[in-house]
């Protein structure tokens, strides 16, 4: 016991910076993450405000049973699926491709300014980009409809129209996220042996060739384990942006579970009943993150565990 305390303390010495930066981390996970867990038991009673955490009459599956039997389940969960999924689908093989023109690029001056403009919207708050989206689509005097006016069409209320809100969503998404994502594909394809291209040139390869039997075979791994960790918040569509561009107009493409579950839970009061709705979220996560593991481990050997 002894021996094994001093190996700790000795370990804990050693790596006393690395520890000390991985602290925050360790404590937001700690404490937003695991702390609140025991509120789980909220979506099986009757919580009242003002009440304890564990007190209220216990209901069991009540509130789960009456949210599938909703006339909104299958709406939501149609929204959350699609509107996740449509930016992964589009926009998954964006950073690849970015990243691969980047390494191409032999101009350092152009390259950093390629960089540099597709960063740039990953750091832009997201009340900002909803800002800049609903100015640049206004029906009276934004940028889009002004061209389309000046085009002889009548302007379009894309804001209130409910089905222009996924293609809005979607793209602005692959916008803000493209460049920063192609970060690690980058340097996954910088890590590549050059050797390996030495070797391609001489058999007399062409660059898609290079590409194709080269590169992406290369960073296989990486790109696997990002779609993974991609199929893994599939359902977790980000609340802030989907909560600050749809309205009342839109709900039928736009309202997600984690809207649905704000107005439940925070507008509503109705804790218990928002509480299910949103550990039943958590729970088809939990399965697709291991449905696609299991199914990415048979088909390519690779997996996260």
């Amino acid at each position: 016991m002894k021996k094994r305390m001093s190996t700790l303390f000795s370990l804990i010495r050693r790596d006393k910076y690395l520890l000390l930066m991985f602290s925050p981390i360790f404590l937001y996970y700690v404490i937003f993450m695991y702390l609140p867990m025991p509120g789980v038991l909220l979506a099986f009673r009757n919580f009242m405000p003002g009440q304890g955490m564990f007190s209220g009459d216990w209901v069991g599956l009540r509130w789960f049973e009456q949210f599938v039997n909703s006339i909104y389940f299958w709406r939501l969960l149609r929204n959350t699926f699609l509107l996740a999924f449509l930016p992964l689908l589009f926009g998954f093989s964006i950073p690849i491709i970015f990243a691969v023109c980047i390494v191409e690029i032999k101009n350092r001056t152009f390259k950093r300014f390629a960089q540099t403009v597709t960063y740039l919207p990953h750091f832009i708050s997201t009340v900002v980009v909803a800002g800049m989206i609903i100015n640049f689509l206004s029906p009276t005097d934004g940028i889009v409809n002004t061209l389309i006016a000046s085009l002889g069409m009548d302007k379009i209320n894309f804001m209130m129209d409910a089905g222009w809100f996924r293609t809005i969503f979607t793209s602005s998404d692959i916008w803000q996220s493209f460049g920063f994502s192609s970060i690690i594909y980058i340097a996954a394809i910088m890590g590549i042996d050059p050797e390996m291209y030495d070797s391609g040139k001489i058999d007399g390869v062409n660059k898609f060739q290079e590409l194709w039997h080269l590169t992406l075979p290369s960073i296989k791994p990486t790109i696997v384990i990002l779609l993974l960790l991609s199929l893994g918040g599939i359902m977790s569509v980000g609340f802030e942006k989907v909560y600050l561009l749809y309205n009342g107009a839109t709900y039928e493409t736009a309202d997600v579970l984690s809207t649905y579950v704000y107005r439940m839970g925070i507008e509503g009061q109705n804790y218990g009943f928002a509480t299910a709705v949103g550990l039943f979220n958590s729970i088809i996560t939990f399965v697709l993150v291991f449905a696609a593991n299991s199914m990415t481990r048979r088909l390519t050997k690779m997996s996260l565990w």
